[in-house]
């Protein structure tokens, strides 16, 4: 069994912002499965589909985005899963906006929601599907307001086709093994021109 966990903060304020991109991605693998994410237990909606006989779970949880470990412990105790078999996706500040990097364990790199999921897991040896959604450009716009700010023009286009991207990389890493996941779908910063 595997489970696929989406990282964001639940409610209509949040919806299609850029702390918010696993809930994308989660989404995204649902509705090709065609499975819909069902009452809120074990503080999380959660969606499942079968794959060659294997039970995959979607995890969106429900405790905003910095109690994220609490859903992931309870259901990874209570189905028995490994940490290895729990695939992360989440946004990333100090990537290029879209740009897609898949590790197979790491550090919180300040990111709250992965902190939550390391405490509660123990463990840092889980899958990290992290979407860049950039720095912001302005030294005193605060982290926090862009975090919580929506994709618009060039920006929403950008990250879209990430998302349908990152669904891919996840949907390949429940057959395959991770180091060609990330061979396949690691992309690299292009290169400024002057």
């Amino acid at each position: 069994m595997k489970l696929i966990v989406g990282l964001g903060n639940i409610g209509k304020e949040y919806s299609q912002t850029r702390h918010n991109v696993g809930f994308m991605v989660a989404d995204k693998i649902a509705g090709k499965f065609c499975c819909t994410f069902g009452k809120e237990e074990r503080h999380a909606l959660t969606a499942e589909f079968r794959l060659d006989g294997e039970k995959i779970l979607i995890l969106k949880p429900t405790t905003y985005m910095n109690e994220s470990g609490q859903a992931v412990g309870e259901y990874a105790r209570f189905y028995g899963i490994a940490p290895e078999d729990i695939a992360v996706i989440h946004d990333d500040m100090d990537l290029e906006l879209g740009q897609l990097r898949i590790r197979k364990k790491g550090s919180s790199g300040g990111h709250n929601g992965i902190k939550s999921i390391q405490n509660h897991l123990g463990t840092g040896v889980f899958p990290r599907f992290k979407i860049g959604i950039g720095h912001p450009k302005h030294e005193q716009q605060v982290v926090i307001d862009h975090v919580l700010h929506r994709f618009q023009g060039d920006d929403k286009t950008a990250i879209e086709n990430a998302v349908d991207k990152m669904a891919e990389a996840v949907e390949y890493w429940l057959t395959e093994d991770i180091e060609i996941v990330m061979n396949k779908f690691n992309t690299k910063k292009e290169k400024q021109h002057n």
